[in-house]
């Protein structure tokens, strides 16, 4: 035992220093877009153009000063991939490094120029004092290609040791306080999710997860998919990416349950 302990103190705090400390991204991560219409010349749509999934539109408007031009990215929809970054030659589009994406409102995540981000608030003040320091979560994969999945499991290792907060995944919704939702809702997993979420105990909340949860992802409109949880279970908390990031997730996780002093 001694040995253990000793062991122990020389290998020293192994959990990443977030949020206590500052978080730590790969040097290609792209997360909060940043939009500039400044930048557009007249008449030129090839950002959205370039998007494969329509998640950026462009026009005219009292944005941009001199040009008239309006800009807007939804986050739901975007695949977060360097399409439009690439396709704009004049830096109206690019990806920061900012992590918090995380939002409870679906309109929330339609970023535009000039207006600030709202990020997702902490839950009402009964769902807070009841879940702030356990957070059971019912983990349900409708469809998902295993990205978001995987992303989320890394959150269980030691590297983030997501329990130190009091956040668990449950194997059972009856042990659970809140269902985590990934993949686009396929229609084999349609009744399964509605199953789950029925047999959480209220009060809960339901998180969307990855751009599938969010709006069908790359899937969108097809005949097989329901275009994510959205239209199908009240979402507290959106989580956009594809997949996102475990710091994102937990970033988002964290500010509903009000344990972030920003």
């Amino acid at each position: 035992m001694l040995k253990a302990l000793f062991a122990r103190r020389h290998q020293g705090h192994q959990t990443i220093a977030y949020p206590a400390g500052p978080a730590q991204l790969p040097e290609l991560f792209r997360g909060a877009p940043f939009l500039d219409p400044e930048m557009c010349p007249g008449g030129c749509a090839d950002c959205a153009n370039a998007c494969p999934h329509g998640a950026i539109t462009a026009g005219t408007g009292d944005q941009g000063p001199g040009t008239g031009k309006t800009l807007a990215l939804d986050m739901g929809k975007c695949l977060f991939c360097p399409e439009c970054a690439g396709a704009c030659p004049h830096g109206a589009i690019s990806f920061t490094g900012d992590h918090r994406l995380a939002v409870n409102r679906r309109e929330d995540l339609i970023v535009r120029s000039g207006e600030v981000r709202r990020l997702a608030p902490p839950l009402d003040a009964t769902r807070q004092f009841l879940f702030s320091h356990s957070l059971k979560l019912r983990e349900v994969s409708a469809g998902g290609c295993n990205a978001c999945e995987a992303d989320t499991n890394v959150l269980s290792t030691v590297g983030f040791d997501l329990g130190r907060f009091g956040i668990q995944f449950v194997a059972s919704p009856r042990h659970a306080d809140g269902i985590f939702i990934t993949g686009p809702v396929t229609e084999n997993m349609h009744l399964a999710l509605l199953k789950t979420w029925e047999a959480i105990p209220e009060p809960k909340i339901a998180i969307a997860a990855g751009a599938c949860a969010i709006n069908g992802g790359p899937f969108i409109d097809s005949p097989d998919v329901h275009n994510g949880a959205d239209g199908l279970i009240p979402i507290d908390l959106y989580i956009p990416g594809c997949p996102p990031h475990p710091l994102t997730i937990l970033d988002g996780l964290l500010r509903i349950l009000g344990r972030l002093e920003e």
